[in-house]
């Protein structure tokens, strides 16, 4: 049985991401101008946070910051340990706050499966992410399915703009990334890398939205 992502997801593989570039016209009120985006975003310095998502019950979750990429073998052992890893150095990954796409990746199904609701997270969900003395709230601006056996797939997740690969980035991002262990078996795919990752990952793309001064 075929895997057929949700409709507003972005395409797998060959197709074309249907999040584009933000235009000067037509995005909701909140959507912050590139000039609002460089007053609010950090130096994108890599560094561990704490992320908060009130919505399904996630608050103050470690965040790790390591050298690497999206569910790599250094990123899954601190999966392993029941948190949440983020890569840096590859592409266009940065760390909290940053102008590039800040990535965040947890277990889903395995080693207490804190980011399992994940996947329902709406358009217009926030984010929050505490690090250095501020915290940078984002905003779920569309879902994306990443083919982990395709590395184009993998280049759109990866890059400086979600979904653009080779595009400057402009805003800030972050990618929250999680496997699709439940539908994949659902469709009768058990296929697994040497890691245990499933071949499909949903991931929630946000974009900041506000900074904020926090003690905590």
């Amino acid at each position: 049985m075929a895997l057929v992502p949700p409709s507003d997801a972005f395409a797998l593989g060959g197709l074309q991401p249907t999040l584009q570039a933000p235009r000067q016209a037509g995005h909701p009120a909140w959507w912050p101008s590139v000039a609002k985006t460089a007053a609010i975003a950090s130096d994108g310095t890599p560094g561990d946070a704490r992320l908060t998502i009130p919505r399904i019950g996630i608050h103050h979750l470690r965040v790790v910051a390591y050298r690497g990429k999206t569910d790599d073998a250094p990123g899954t052992r601190i999966q392993d340990r029941g948190i949440a890893a983020s890569p840096f150095g590859s592409g266009g990954a940065v760390g909290p706050g940053g102008v590039g796409n800040y990535e965040i990746t947890a277990h889903r199904t395995a080693h207490g499966g804190v980011f399992r609701r994940t996947p329902s997270l709406p358009k217009g969900a926030h984010l929050y992410v505490d690090a250095g003395g501020w915290r940078y709230v984002y905003r779920v601006v569309s879902t994306r399915w990443v083919d982990f056996r395709s590395a184009r797939s993998l280049r759109l997740q990866r890059a400086a703009v979600p979904g653009k690969p080779g595009s400057v980035a402009r805003r800030a991002w972050l990618t929250l990334s999680t496997c699709a262990t439940p539908e994949d078996h659902a469709a009768g795919n058990f296929w697994t890398d040497r890691l245990g990752n499933p071949q499909h990952r949903i991931d929630k793309i946000a974009v900041l939205v506000r900074r904020e001064p926090h003690a905590g």
